[in-house]
């Protein structure tokens, strides 16, 4: 491939990395991660509501990675109620699984720089073999890949498994029991889906552009094997 198609290839690939690095950091501010609505089964209960009347007993929940806000709904009114992870919920969530997330995002934005760095550097430098040339742009699009994959799977057990929402609706909530009503993902999880997409994507650019991926077998070796062979 000629040289200025490989530059504007890898160039492309950094401008991508570091866009999913400033996404990912983005994403960690935000309390978009989570959407939902919560039930007040209590109070809904006491009244025996249904159909039209259920809707008295909804209130509304989303949350981040740090902090978020609920509605309570119990038939007075929504009542808003902001918390945060760090410290207040420590005890009733899984933290490690919560931290670990936090941990990969950090992860994942230093991976997708460093990647951007490096693709950079072998479209305008002259880049060193080994961690500096194709191996080393494979390996760190496969880091920043896999730390989004983890990201995702990890927030996903803790929201689903877990019962992340339910956990937090019931926060400090002696009287009442809220119970999920809807739950969907907002959009800073999907932030970091893309993210890990864009980084397969710079994998196959690479291979595009040229580059073997790394450990393939060569070409030749079964012909080389056959004449050997043939000389027994």
């Amino acid at each position: 491939m000629p040289a200025q198609q490989k530059k504007l290839i890898f160039c492309t690939a950094g401008v991508l990395s570091f866009a999913c690095a400033l996404g990912t950091a983005a994403a960690i501010g935000t309390q978009l991660w989570v959407r939902g609505t919560i039930l007040c089964t209590t109070g809904a209960l006491l009244v025996n509501a249904t159909g039209p009347e259920l809707h008295k007993f909804i209130g509304e929940i989303q949350y981040g990675l740090f902090s978020g806000q609920r509605v309570r709904q119990c038939g007075l009114g929504g009542r808003p109620f902001q918390f945060s992870f760090f410290p207040d919920l420590l005890k009733i969530i899984p933290a490690s699984i919560h931290v670990s997330v936090i941990l990969f995002c950090t992860v994942l934005i230093v991976f997708a720089l460093v990647g951007a760095g490096f693709f950079m550097f072998n479209a305008f430098g002259s880049p060193y073999e080994t961690l500096h040339g194709p191996m080393g742009l494979y390996l760190w699009s496969f880091i920043a890949c896999s730390c989004g994959c983890l990201i995702l799977i990890l927030f996903s057990s803790e929201v689903k498994i877990h019962h992340l929402s339910e956990k937090i609706a019931n926060f400090k909530e002696g009287t009442f029991t809220f119970k999920t009503h809807s739950e969907q993902f907002a959009n800073s999880f999907w932030t970091i889906l893309v993210c890990s997409l864009v980084h397969f994507l710079n994998a196959l650019l690479i291979r595009f552009a040229g580059f073997e991926f790394p450990f393939s077998k060569p070409k030749d070796s079964g012909t080389i094997t056959g004449a050997v062979d043939l000389m027994y």
